[in-house]
């Protein structure tokens, strides 16, 4: 029984005082604080304890068993403590000799009390961290289910609609004036990629002509020199094909600005008009979907269900002819803008390829030059195009 071992501990417990009047150090006064912190904190149980109404060495009748007393265990109240021990006049002998005060000793065993009744209260900021962050990525899991679920019911829906049109089962809403431009701009377009090809071959070989043409120039300017009785034919020669290398790359910078000119038109100008015309026809796929849902549903029978599919349908539907109808208007207006564009690009690139061609052909490098000037192409400086010597290494 602990309650009767501690207490024979301190009866029974000798304390030596040296010669300065203080207490000496024991094993057997740890075990004894320890002993009484337990009891403390537990409380001892009288069914499991005896009153001794005698002094230490009293007979052994003086002995109460306590088995038959019933009642609550006794509990440690810390404030009675305190008080106790903060009216004492004089601090206890063992507490001064570790250099501990009443108070101190009372004040560690109420934290050591409070930390054992409420072990979670040092978790408590960090438990509420992780439960907000558990909230965060439950919502962020559950809108992404929501999205999957939602792009799941779409594609559903268009899937069924493309099919119906496909064979036939399904009808489409269709725009013909708008239908026919977007027709003839596909059309435009294959038929601009195969000029952009053309051109670019043609750049391509002239490119190799000019430069063959230079060589050969060099050529003969060396056989000029070194051939006294031909140098008279060598070097008109070589003058002859200096000067079509000269008028080849004006022609060449003329043709890579018309090349130029037409590729953006195409893949730029037109393509994006083209990616505008590709949404609208998706948007023009999901509205004739929901259309074609809000119809069955009102051919149905009309219960309270229903009717609220019926709404809910016909919400999805009018997001959907929204959508349908601002891009229908976008590619509109896109569609009138790149044909002003197209003709006033193409007149100003197909009247700088005339002239620049008619002129070389025709010998008349000053005609050559003056149709550079007149629509600003600039001609890149003679081995420009070739790599430095940095880079070469």
């Amino acid at each position: 029984m602990m309650a009767e071992s501690i207490m024979s501990k301190a009866a029974t417990m000798e304390i030596p005082i040296n010669s300065n009047g203080d207490t000496g150090t024991l094993a057997e006064d740890d075990s004894l604080e320890q002993d009484l912190q337990q009891v403390m904190v537990s409380g001892p149980n009288l069914n499991e304890t005896s009153i001794v109404s005698g002094g230490y060495g009293g007979p052994a009748g003086g002995i109460i068993p306590t088995s038959s007393i019933k009642g609550p265990a006794i509990r440690f109240n810390p404030e009675y403590l305190e008080g106790r021990r903060g009216a004492a006049s004089a601090p206890d002998i063992r507490m001064k000799s570790r250099g501990l005060t009443h108070s101190q000793s009372a004040a560690s065993r109420m934290a050591t009390y409070k930390d054992q009744q409420h072990p979670g209260s040092m978790h408590h900021s960090t438990s509420n961290s992780a439960l907000a962050a558990e909230e965060v990525s439950r919502g962020v899991a559950v809108e992404k289910l929501d999205s999957v679920k939602k792009w799941g019911i779409n594609t559903y829906k268009c899937t069924k609609q493309m099919f119906s049109e496909k064979f036939g089962k399904g009808s489409r809403t269709v725009d013909l004036e708008l239908e026919a431009q977007i027709e003839v701009l596909k059309e435009t377009k294959i038929k601009y990629e195969s000029v952009l090809r053309l051109a670019t071959a043609l750049t391509n070989h002239f490119h190799n002509m000019v430069q063959t043409q230079q060589a050969l120039g060099d050529t003969f300017a060396d056989l000029s020199q070194k051939s006294p009785e031909l140098q008279d034919e060598f070097g008109y020669n070589a003058e002859t094909q200096k000067l079509l290398c000269k008028n080849g790359e004006s022609l060449l910078g003329a043709i890579n600005f018309f090349v130029s000119s037409i590729n953006t038109l195409v893949n730029k100008t037109m393509e994006d008009t083209l990616l505008t015309i590709k949404l609208y026809e998706n948007a023009r796929l999901e509205f004739d979907a929901y259309r074609t849902d809000v119809e069955e549903l009102s051919q149905g029978p009309r219960d309270a269900v229903t009717v609220v599919r019926i709404e809910m349908a016909t919400q999805e539907y009018q997001v959907h002819r929204d959508k349908f109808e601002r891009l229908r208007s976008d590619v509109t207006i896109k569609l009138k803008f790149l044909e002003e564009n197209k003709v006033k690009v193409m007149h100003k690139q197909l009247l700088l390829f005339h002239n620049a061609i008619s002129a070389y052909f025709a010998g008349n490098q000053q005609q050559l030059e003056q149709t550079l000037i007149q629509f600003n192409v600039k001609l890149k400086p003679p081995g420009s195009d070739k790599p430095s010597w940095l880079e070469e290494q």
